[in-house]
Parts: C-alpha cells; sequence; structure tokens
C-alpha cells in the first residue's frame, strides 16, 4: 500500500520544496505541483504529487494518528 502524507510548505528553492511534518522537516521534489511557502501538500516517494487545504490536511494527519492507534 502506498500512502501519501500532508504537510506544510515552509522553503522553497527552485523545484525543491522543503516540507514540515509535525516537526519532522523533509526536503520534497515539487517539480509536478507549483507551491508557495504555507502550502499545505501531499508528499509521496519524495515528490509533492497535489496541494491540500489546511483542513484536509489536518483531517488526514488525524486519520493517521487513529490508524497509528491500531498498532
Amino acid at each position: 500500500m502506498c500512502v501519501a502524507l500532508p504537510g506544510k510548505v515552509i522553503e522553497v528553492n527552485d523545484r525543491d520544496a522543503v516540507v514540515d511534518f509535525n516537526g519532522n522537516q523533509v526536503t520534497a521534489r515539487a517539480g509536478l505541483v507549483d507551491v508557495k511557502v504555507g502550502d499545505y501538500v501531499l508528499v509521496h516517494a519524495g515528490c509533492v504529487i497535489q496541494k491540500v487545504t489546511q483542513q484536509d490536511a489536518a483531517d488526514l494527519t488525524e486519520l493517521m494518528n487513529d490508524v497509528k492507534a491500531f498498532d
């Protein structure tokens, strides 16, 4: 199963974006989606694949936390 994680763009450098995932910062390729600082995005396999609303990002994060509770 493949999962795309939601995060917030905190920095953009050419085609790369630094994305914050609840305190974990990761550099992701942003060449497929036009992003700017403050955007919420889905990242899969190191690439930004879609912009989402802040509410969608919060809902997805909550869902992932609920799933982790079953471990």
